[in-house]
């Protein structure tokens, strides 16, 4: 079997509160995105669950890989075969974008539809929810408002960014969640992100913000020059992804990725009509 684990963006992430469990509260607006790995599991030739990567370089053993942990997570609710798992990285890591995330999840409904295991969504999301806080939006793959620790989503039905041309850049710096969060006063906005997002998209600039954007562009200023180059560029609206360090822009007009790349050429870089 073989699927295509897809990208996601943040539209807005407000980080609301510490919580007493050191985690924190957030709410943010994520989209999906097709800027794709490849994922293939096939019935193991041995006896051994296996996990083979290419692509981009995967910074860590096989047995810590995300994947491998939603195999372990769905074999406890329901015991599987041995397989063996081909994952081909395309989306850039440390840049927000939840390609790992995606991964794993995307290894939760594979597996479910393999073995015929007939397991609900609701079911996989709460096993994805154990393996990283993205990974639940990812068995849904839709736009949704994650809340709470951000495995809590709603559906948002009505925010389609269909016809519309999203641009990434990635630039070459790497972004810990670690060094994200320190960055970060919690704050409830004055506005919630729900009554902006029904904004016309143009009116989405200086009112719907990404509470990392300030930090990391204080240590990375790229961030901020690439912002800056995608409005200037005609983006109806550019921001931060997650905690970073990728950057998106929304245009209501074709944008090729060959005059992303003349401009940021040592950037990783993404552009689709969505």
């Amino acid at each position: 079997m073989v699927v295509f684990p897809n990208a996601k963006i943040n539209i807005g992430l407000n980080i609301l509160r510490r919580r007493p469990d050191s985690y924190h509260d957030i709410i943010s607006a994520i989209v999906p995105i097709p800027w794709c790995d490849v994922l293939e599991i096939v019935p193991a030739k041995g006896t051994a669950t296996t996990l083979h990567t290419s692509g981009r370089c995967v910074d860590c053993p096989p047995e810590k890989n995300l994947v491998m942990k939603a195999y372990r997570s769905l074999s406890e609710v329901a015991p599987l075969p041995p397989v063996d798992i081909y994952l081909r990285k395309i989306i850039p890591d440390g840049a927000g974008l939840g390609g790992g995330s995606a991964d794993a999840a995307f290894t939760l409904t594979a597996l479910n539809d393999m073995f015929a295991l007939d397991l609900p969504m609701d079911t996989l999301a709460r096993i994805a929810a154990s393996i990283g806080a993205d990974c639940p939006f990812f068995i849904y793959n839709k736009p949704m408002l994650a809340t709470g620790t951000g495995t809590t989503l709603s559906p948002l039905p009505e925010l389609s960014l269909s016809g519309l041309t999203i641009a990434v850049i990635k630039p070459q710096v790497h972004v810990s969640t670690a060094v994200a969060y320190a960055s970060v006063t919690p704050h409830i906005p004055s506005t919630p992100l729900t009554q902006l997002l029904p904004l016309p998209i143009g009116r989405w600039r200086g009112n719907i913000v990404n509470d990392f954007e300030p930090g990391i562009s204080a240590i990375h200023p790229v961030i901020a020059e690439i912002k800056q180059w995608l409005y200037d560029a005609g983006a109806l609206y550019a921001s931060m992804s997650g905690s970073g360090s990728a950057l998106f822009g929304i245009f209501d007009n074709d944008i090729l990725a060959d005059t992303l790349r003349e401009a940021w050429s040592d950037c990783d870089i993404f552009c689709a009509r969505i």
